[in-house]
């Protein structure tokens, strides 16, 4: 089986690494995004997986827009495409190229959260469950028929971090039963639900600006699911002085002891951790923030240069 893998997240990795380890499989090209500039003396860095590639002598393509290189793609003949994590909607034109099929590797269960930030979605949303889909790509986003899926428990502590990292392997999983269904001709498809499609889009900086107002548990999510991005953030008003600061995990839900108090407002301070008020009289205890301008540190480390005390409060 010829096949052409196009990726460029780090999360596709074990899967183009799968393809390369099958000996029925002939991986005849890596498509990935264009090396771009990192860093605050903008290196110009290769995704890493490019580096996988050219590490197995495999050629790399790497167009500004994919659909530039329809007549290269025709050219290798392929039986199977395989995407995950590519960063680019493909043309219809690009989809019906191979033999077999154009298959897409998507880090939930669909048609629970399509888009572009699934894990971050199954964390916020208290799922019990996330995994991995095969599907047939189809022109419309995240839509095509499910070939099978691979389900993992999410962890009560986990991060999206944590998450994306293991759901890279049940991705490679996910494709080695879906290689072989397609050699034995036993691959099956079935439509997705459309009653049961959720959505979120690409996540930026500015979504993790905490909103105080919900409750605690969902912030507590949050916390975890944006982490390490787009991280959460709020400010801190305090002693007359208000500083943006960053939130890390792990936050814990806890009993308020004023569940009157104001979303925001800080009920609780004894040296170790801040406990805050949130919507529907909850309260969140932190530990571990990163004021801005500041490294990372805890909590009785900050109060040690900054007093915090009862009735301050977070949010804007």
């Amino acid at each position: 089986m010829r096949a052409l893998f196009l990726g460029t997240g780090d999360i596709a990795i074990p899967s183009l690494q799968l393809l390369i380890d099958r000996d029925d499989v002939e991986v005849v090209g890596l498509v990935t995004q264009p090396d771009r500039p990192v860093g605050r003396k903008q290196v110009l860095t290769p995704p890493k997986i490019k580096e996988v590639a050219v590490a197995h002598g495999i050629p790399v393509l790497q167009p500004e827009k994919v659909r530039e290189i329809i007549p290269e793609l025709e050219a290798l003949e392929c039986d199977l495409f395989v995407v995950m994590a590519y960063g680019q909607l493909l043309p219809e034109a690009l989809i019906e190229l191979p033999k077999i099929a154009c298959v897409n590797l998507h880090g939930s269960l669909l048609p629970r959260h399509r888009g572009a930030s699934p894990i971050q979605a199954a964390i916020r949303e208290g799922d019990a469950e996330s995994g991995v889909t095969l599907m047939h790509v189809v022109k419309a986003l995240d839509a095509g028929d499910i070939i099978l899926k691979e389900s993992t428990p999410i962890g009560e502590q986990e991060t999206g971090g944590e998450l994306h990292d293991r759901l890279a392997d049940i991705a490679a999983t996910a494709l080695d039963r879906g290689v072989t269904a397609f050699q034995k001709g036993t691959a099956t498809r079935e439509p997705q639900q459309r009653e049961l499609v959720t959505y979120l889009g690409k996540l930026l900086r500015k979504d993790g600006v905490l909103d105080w107002s919900e409750t605690a548990e969902r912030i507590e999510r949050t916390v975890r699911a944006f982490h390490p991005w787009p991280g959460t953030t709020t400010q801190l008003h305090s002693g007359g002085r208000s500083m943006n600061m960053k939130i890390f995990p792990p936050t814990v839900v806890v009993e308020s002891p004023d569940p009157a108090a104001a979303a925001g407002a800080i009920v609780a301070a004894d040296g170790e951790s801040i406990t805050i008020a949130c919507g529907g009289g909850s309260a969140l205890e932190v530990t571990q923030i990163q004021p801005e301008g500041k490294r990372r540190m805890e909590v009785r480390d900050f109060v040690r240069g900054h007093a915090i005390t009862i009735g301050d409060r977070v949010g804007s």
